[in-house]
């Protein structure tokens, strides 16, 4: 399985970024698809998800109303627009993929893209 994660940029604040996941390696259905970030000394959090199949989303209470996470089937990819960004969105971004087996115990992510640098300036 391999990720590649792009979009990343310099931008200013109220902008908009669109972060993109592409996924190969194998199908993945019943997968669940997320977007992490890092910002420098925090801890990595997690921002957007999305089950592939499903549709279902999730969003942290810092992006809801600004971040939407979609999927492109027919282009095996992962999508993170991103509006009305702020500084405190400066991070490095992740894509990441869990397996069916995983969700299903409660564990964490299993495959992890490059991150892709996201910096906003006030």
């Amino acid at each position: 399985v391999q990720l590649q994660a792009s979009g990343g940029g310099l931008v200013q604040a109220g902008d908009s970024l669109r972060l993109s996941c592409a996924a190969s390696g194998r199908t993945f259905s019943g997968y669940v698809m997320g977007w992490f970030r890092q910002a420098p000394g925090k801890e990595r959090e997690l921002v957007a998800a999305i089950s592939w199949s499903g549709g279902s989303t999730y969003y942290a209470d810092s992006v809801k109303g600004r971040f939407t996470i979609s999927r492109d089937f027919a282009k095996n990819t992962v999508y993170l627009q991103m509006n009305s960004l702020k500084p405190e969105d400066t991070a490095v971004y992740y894509c990441a993929a869990k397996t069916p087996e995983n969700s299903q115990r409660g564990r964490g992510y299993d495959y992890w893209g490059q991150g892709t640098q996201v910096t906003v300036s006030s």
